[in-house]
């Protein structure tokens, strides 16, 4: 089980109502407000929904994503391509669940438009996030 919500502060419920987060145990919750009833999620389970779209996309972009890494790093030798797309590979769920996002990261993704959408039973139903501008 997770010990922090990762998203915490870019969870919203179906009536657009920021979710709160408490801890019960060491387990991390997302927490509805279900007309006065306060129906506790298990953050781990909302998480691994959204990380799982991530990965997906990540998947999908990889090529895109490796050039944009290496253009914020400055770099474009045949080296670090090859350990750009390497780490890309090892992803891991798991190691991400862990660790956490840092808080500043969070805040950026809010200002940016990141949103996700949760039902009352923690499926992800929406998810809004800022795409790259076009190309033209």
């Amino acid at each position: 089980m997770a010990r922090q919500a990762l998203f915490a502060g870019l969870v919203y419920d179906e009536f657009e109502r920021l979710v709160e987060t408490a801890v019960i145990g060491a387990d991390a919750q997302y927490v509805i407000d279900d007309n006065g009833f306060r129906r506790h999620i298990d953050a781990e389970t909302v998480d691994r929904q959204v990380l799982s779209i991530f990965l997906e996309q990540l998947e999908n972009n990889k090529e895109l994503a490796v050039e944009q890494m290496l253009n914020m790093m400055g770099k474009d030798d045949l080296f670090t391509k090859a350990a750009v797309d390497a780490s890309l590979r090892n992803v891991n769920m798991d190691e991400i669940i862990q660790q956490g996002i840092p808080e500043q990261a969070r805040n950026m993704m809010g200002m940016l438009g990141f949103r996700i959408t949760i039902n009352l039973h923690g499926e992800v139903i929406k998810l809004d996030q800022p795409a790259l501008p076009d190309e033209e």
